[in-house]
């Protein structure tokens, strides 16, 4: 897991949170609640933790660029693989193709035409693991656009300064 240094709110040393190199005790404390903060696996696996803050931030910033469909159909996918039985399955992996997969979705998610093929081919008989090729793309997709950029911008500043002055 990565981890983000705050002593400089304009440069962002990414670390391993697990060896917490380099970030002084206050840092390792500040980042490590904000790793968890944002990026999507840590903050709904964890749910001990009060993460709120970073997902409602998150997902505004992801808003303000116009892709909040992304963090909302990860969070679909993961309240999917949640289900127990098959009528609920079926009708909930419709709700989550109808939004974001059918080329005519209105939070059409960016995914190749192939993964979108697949997953048409297979809607008529869902598993638990019908959207994982396409929820793995929006992941990478979003840690590796959307989380830097969220990093540098003024809601993420924000956040950190309000947590700061607790």
């Amino acid at each position: 897991t990565t981890g983000v240094c705050t002593n400089n709110p304009r440069y962002k040393k990414t670390l391993n949170l697990d060896k917490r190199a380099g970030c002084s005790r206050r840092e390792k404390r500040t980042s490590s609640r904000v790793l968890i903060f944002f990026m999507p696996v840590p903050f709904l696996k964890n749910k001990s933790l009060n993460l709120v803050p970073g997902q409602i931030a998150f997902r505004e910033f992801l808003k303000s660029e116009y892709s909040e469909e992304n963090i909302l159909f990860w969070l679909a996918c993961e309240e999917y693989k949640k289900i127990k039985t098959a009528p609920e399955m079926i009708s909930s992996a419709n709700r989550i193709y109808s939004e974001f997969v059918d080329s005519e979705a209105p939070r059409q998610i960016n995914i190749d035409c192939g993964t979108r093929e697949n997953i048409t081919k297979n809607i008529s008989q869902p598993t638990l693991t019908s959207f994982d090729t396409a929820q793995k793309l929006i992941y990478s997709l979003m840690a590796r656009d959307c989380y830097p950029r969220f990093l540098k911008s003024d809601i993420y500043q924000g956040l950190l300064r309000r947590n700061d002055s607790r």
